[in-house]
């Protein structure tokens, strides 16, 4: 039995343990939490800290191959892993471009790749020194995440919210759309990608409210998001499962945003509304199988199930019978006992032809459920 492990023990990897269970696999998870929502999934759960040498170099040196939930791994310890045999999905250099905002951006220089312009700044005092160019975004080097590390900076006032520590301040583009395009890579460098995605996001969070796939491009916009997915990874020169989230603006010029190196949320429709999932298709990568077909089943809109404003606690879902009466609404609660506002507890996904009834019945799913403290 192919022994596989996973740094993280998030919904994305109770996710992947959900697929895991189609093949032979045995797997491993490496968490701190033993109550983390993959705990039970896998069939051996091991406490550990993810961004400890140590505790990840012991975890992964007896495995076939390791792979990530979250960047914010000791990336030191997958090295050695690498260099002794073990199979990381995706490699260690991609996750040390990737982990550190500032490298991320200037990989996509070094690629010609199009993203936003940016100044580093390595201080509060560095970045008070750039306000002619704002407005801009101002993001934290390493450690961000979910919307945390990220500060829009639209006018000099705003530069007191900005970081004091290596961070990258890149220039506000005109937004017409977000878009992000899921890329799977096998081991040989076959590449096969799941049609693009359009995110909408809660203005107050930072975080996505729900996405829509297909989403609406013109030929001309849906060519560059492929091309230029497929330029992001073709230079990673890894196997594995990517994320790149890209801006479109007034003009149809599409730009980079950011990429995930992993299963990601803007891949989680794909479990009902495709023939094979992100999470599926990172297992046939990693065990070497045919890559899956990414093609829809039908268009499909996701809906984040976020902790709701004022409740901290043990969590109860308000809502949940009204959501699992609507028509292919397709309900995922990610096990998290606590909920806290703006906490990702679950998402929903709903199928249909039609465009309107998607809307409809996920502004159906955000009026009626919630999750609340007990």
């Amino acid at each position: 039995m192919v022994k596989i492990g996973i740094l993280g023990g998030g919904q994305l990897g109770r996710m992947l343990l959900q697929a895991a269970a189609n093949y032979p696999v045995e797997t491993f998870v490496l968490e701190n939490d033993p109550e983390c929502p993959a705990a039970h999934l896998c069939h051996h759960f091991i406490k550990g800290d993810i961004k400890n040498f140590d505790a990840v170099y012991n975890f992964g040196k007896n495995l076939n191959a390791i792979t990530i939930e979250i960047e914010n791994v000791n990336v030191e310890a997958l090295e050695k892993l690498e260099a002794e045999g073990v199979k990381v999905f995706p490699r260690p250099s991609v996750l040390k471009t990737i982990k550190n905002k500032i490298l991320q951006k200037e990989y996509y220089k070094q690629q010609q790749i199009p993203t936003a312009a940016f100044i580093v700044t390595l201080s509060l005092a560095e970045l008070k020194q750039n306000e002619s160019f704002l407005p801009a975004v101002h993001k934290l080097g390493e450690g961000g995440y979910d919307g945390r590390g990220v500060q829009l900076l639209k006018t000099k006032q705003d530069i007191e919210k900005g970081f004091n520590g290596p961070s990258v301040l890149e220039k506000m583009i005109p937004i017409k759309k977000e878009i992000a395009q899921m890329v799977a890579v096998s081991e040989t460098g076959e590449t096969t990608l799941y049609p693009p995605v359009e995110m909408l996001f809660d203005p107050v969070l930072n975080l996505l409210d729900y996405q829509l796939c297909p989403a609406e491009l013109n030929t001309q916009a849906l060519y560059k998001v492929e091309a230029i997915a497929l330029a992001v990874v073709k230079n990673f020169r890894s196997p594995g499962i990517f994320a790149v989230e890209m801006f479109v603006d007034k003009n149809d010029d599409v730009f980079v945003n950011e990429t995930a190196p992993r299963v990601h949320n803007s891949g989680h429709h794909t479990i009902e509304a495709h023939y094979s999932s992100q999470f599926d298709m990172l297992w046939r990568i990693m065990l070497g199988y045919p890559l899956g077909n990414a093609d829809a089943i039908l268009p499909s809109i996701m809906v984040n199930i976020i902790g709701d404003e004022g409740h901290s606690g043990p969590v109860k879902y308000e809502g949940l019978e009204e959501v699992l009466k609507i028509d292919n609404a397709f309900v995922h609660l990610y096990g998290k006992k606590e909920t806290r506002p703006g906490r990702k507890m679950g998402h929903v996904t709903i199928l249909s032809k039609e465009k309107q009834d998607l809307l409809h019945k996920s502004n159906k799913v955000k009026r009626n459920l919630f999750a609340r403290a007990k």
